[in-house]
């Protein structure tokens, strides 16, 4: 018998809502959506992980990634940058996640470019389908990647928030460093 993953739930409030934060028994994150996207959030941790492959438990952690997590929405933009992840998904989803981990905090990509940056240019629409199976959505920022025609385009936590998590790291990093003064 497979041993079932214990997975600890915690929520926090975020400018753009109440955000779930997942993360396993080690402190990894394995899931991040928001709570009115619950229902989409454990579809795919049923992909992941199988039906009854996982327990969810909830948690209150001050020294889980919801900490960074707050921080980042809180404005310290690169809390989030080393937080842990580990998540299924297929080889080629996790090459898409860890490529999109790699576009610099308020800058955009267009999901052209992120098929060329891992190599394979004819796969624009399997990237694509791979940035919207992301389960842990900000810290693997798929907010970040665009249409060729610069539009917003598909966000599992809609087009408002992918908005204003461009805007909030535009937003940002253009804020000049007083250098402590």
């Amino acid at each position: 018998m497979t041993e079932v993953l214990q997975l600890l739930v915690d929520r926090i409030d975020t400018p753009i809502g109440k955000m779930l934060i997942v993360v396993d028994r080690d402190g990894n994150l394995r899931a991040v959506d928001w709570t009115d996207q619950e229902a989409r959030m454990h579809r795919l941790l049923r992909l992941q992980y199988g039906k009854n492959g996982f327990r969810l438990e909830p948690t209150h952690n001050p020294n889980s990634p919801t900490d960074a997590i707050g921080r980042y929405f809180a404005g310290e933009l690169a809390a989030i940058d080393a937080l842990p992840v580990k998540t299924g998904g297929t080889p080629f989803q996790r090459e898409v996640w860890r490529a999109l981990r790699d576009i610099p905090c308020a800058t955009t990509m267009s999901y052209a470019q992120l098929a060329k940056r891992i190599g394979r240019p004819a796969a624009v629409r399997a990237v694509g389908l791979a940035n919207g199976s992301n389960p842990v959505g900000v810290v693997i920022p798929c907010h970040r990647v665009i249409g060729s025609d610069g539009s917003l385009t598909g966000y599992g936590g809609g087009i408002g928030r992918k908005h204003w998590l461009l805007e909030h790291e535009k937003r940002i990093h253009q804020q000049p460093d007083t250098g402590g003064a």
